[in-house]
């Protein structure tokens, strides 16, 4: 008797086939309605090019080998001199690359109108890919028209900050073809309270930038900290001030600044976040001095945008992969994709993601029409007040609970890591952190409140959700209720509340003017009564469920 080879036990079948070589941007048509609808004229040529790469086995590979390698600090060189230099894995380079090629950092300063709103919509795709290298990409993007304060700087660095052709290499910013920006807030016995920052700056020299000063002190968390420059703040005698700090100085000196350790993170692993030390480092005033909370704000608005439009990508990118699998997957006689609870959930995290995209692209632009000068009458100037805090608690508030629905749609495969390959685990590590960084939720709900005692905002709020009304009885109850809390907006207790009955509001309203009516009728009555989205998968019967799973499949 003749026994069989050892490693001939079974066939593998029923099982999906990787979700690679997709275009992103033209499977993802829920985004192509929205980009028509905010900026007809945009650079379709340019989104479909980046959708094809960020989509590609091969752009997957530099992302699961960028967060398996993980960057390593290396404080002294062999002969034990200091050089606070850390070191990334190729993959990462190759990432950070493609999104400075395609203009994700400080380009949108430099283009016409609709150059925010595209470059939003190509964050979200490339966040799709990878979204750890962006925190440079981001804070260059947000730290950008901050240098306006000071026009020196401003007119030495921003040919280069605007630039697409990435230069990795440690030399001085004159020496490179582009650069990258970064931001040194956050403290130990602060954090999100940066009045109660220590690190002190004490007058130096007048130079060509401006105002030299000497900084003293720390970061408890500070990105990307290979960035060329980053805008620090430090106390002077007038109060928190902003400071232009570059790692290398116009002489070519090292700037002295000292990486103390990386961080160990739950996830975001491909990107280094450091905590520093200034031992009298070189910096130059920017705005104002005493100035230096109302720029970190704006600042901080910018990446706020930023936080939501990653979620928004990750809710897409884990929501493809969910819809591929069940659709290839087939379990108790039938495909998943065709099991009808299967089925509720999916078209429930096709609202959810539908949703999360159309209201991070109308903040975007919201940013786009205020610093492009088409806003006249200052609607959309409140409306980006206004939004910035909506869109930053809601959408990155959701994340968690998105990535583990789809993870579960995967059954055990999605849980697994193979060696990094596991794509829904390193979603849902990350998706923790847009909703933790730039302002957790709390402060997104107290930041709300703020806005909502600026004049006109009622007003505004009323006209930008005036498509809907009238529609869906669900909405309009939901409204009644809102417009009468808003009334007394100094219940802090309840601003959490408020801001989801707002982002609720806001996303129906980008729904009816976007979206078909059946993505429209569905999120009202699921997201305005009954069980809120309490769970997903809790869609009523009456749901049109085939017409928003087969918009939502990425073909």
């Amino acid at each position: 008797m003749s026994l069989a080879a050892p490693d001939i036990t079974h066939e593998v079948f029923n099982q999906a086939s990787p979700f690679a070589d997709v275009n992103l941007f033209s499977a993802n048509k829920p985004l192509q309605d929205a980009l028509a609808f905010h900026h007809a004229g945009y650079d379709r040529e340019h989104l479909h090019a980046l959708g094809a790469e960020a989509g590609s086995a091969t752009m997957q590979q530099h992302a699961r080998l960028a967060n398996v390698h993980k960057p390593s600090l290396h404080s002294h060189d062999r002969f034990g001199r200091r050089v606070d230099q850390v070191e990334f894995h190729p993959s990462y380079h190759a990432l950070l690359g493609s999104a400075l090629r395609h203009g994700l950092h400080g380009t949108p300063w430099a283009r016409p109108a609709g150059g925010h709103i595209e470059r939003a919509a190509a964050f979200m795709i490339f966040t799709e890919a990878e979204p750890s290298v962006l925190c440079p990409v981001s804070m260059t993007y947000a730290v950008t028209p901050a240098l306006r304060g000071n026009p020196a700087i401003a007119q030495a660095w921003m040919p280069r900050i605007t630039s697409t052709q990435y230069d990795a290499r440690f030399l001085p910013f004159e020496q490179k073809t582009a650069v990258t920006l970064g931001m040194g807030m956050t403290e130990k016995q602060g954090g999100s309270d940066v009045r109660a920052n220590t690190t002190r700056a004490e007058f130096d020299a007048d130079t060509p930038w401006g105002a030299a000063y000497r900084i003293t002190g720390h970061k408890w968390f500070f990105s990307a900290p290979m960035c060329d420059a980053f805008l620090v703040l430090a106390q002077t005698g007038a109060g928190l001030s902003c400071f232009f700090l570059p790692r290398l100085l116009p002489d070519g000196q090292v700037n002295a600044l000292r990486i103390q350790r990386l961080k160990d993170k739950l996830g975001n692993a491909a990107n280094a976040s450091s905590e520093v030390e200034f031992h009298g480092a070189t910096a130059w005033l920017v705005g104002e001095e005493g100035r230096g909370v109302p720029q970190i704000l704006a600042m901080g608005a910018l990446t706020r945008l930023d936080c939501a439009l990653g979620t928004a990508g990750l809710m897409r990118q884990s929501l493809s992969i969910a819809l591929h699998h069940c659709a290839e997957r087939s379990a108790f006689g039938k495909p998943l994709l065709e099991q009808p609870l299967m089925r509720n959930v999916l078209a429930d995290l096709a609202l959810e993601s539908e949703a999360a995209s159309l209201l991070a692209l109308r903040l975007a632009a919201c940013i786009d029409r205020t610093e492009n000068g088409q806003d006249a009458s200052g609607f959309e100037a409140v409306m980006r007040r206004l939004l910035t805090p909506v869109a930053k608690f809601w959408v990155c508030k959701r994340g968690s609970a998105f990535a583990q629905e789809t993870m579960e749609c995967l059954g055990g495969n999605g849980y697994v890591e193979e060696g990094g390959e596991g794509v829904m685990a390193r979603i849902y590590r990350e998706m923790p952190l847009n909703s933790i960084w730039e302002g957790a939720g709390n402060i997104m709900a107290l930041d709300l409140l703020r806005a909502l005692r600026g004049a006109k905002v009622v007003d505004a709020l009323v006209h930008e959700l005036q498509p809907a009304r009238g529609v869906h009885a669900a909405f309009d109850a939901e409204l009644a209720e809102v417009l009468h809390s808003v009334d007394g907006v100094a219940d802090e207790a309840q601003a959490r509340r408020l801001a989801r009955s707002l982002a609720l509001l806001l996303q129906a309203a980008q729904l009816k003017r976007i979206s078909p009516d059946f993505v429209f009728d569905a999120f009202c009555a699921s997201r305005f009564a009954g069980d809120r989205a309490a769970a997903f998968g809790l869609l009523p019967a009456t749901t049109d469920f085939d017409s928003i799973v087969s918009r939502a499949m990425p073909h």
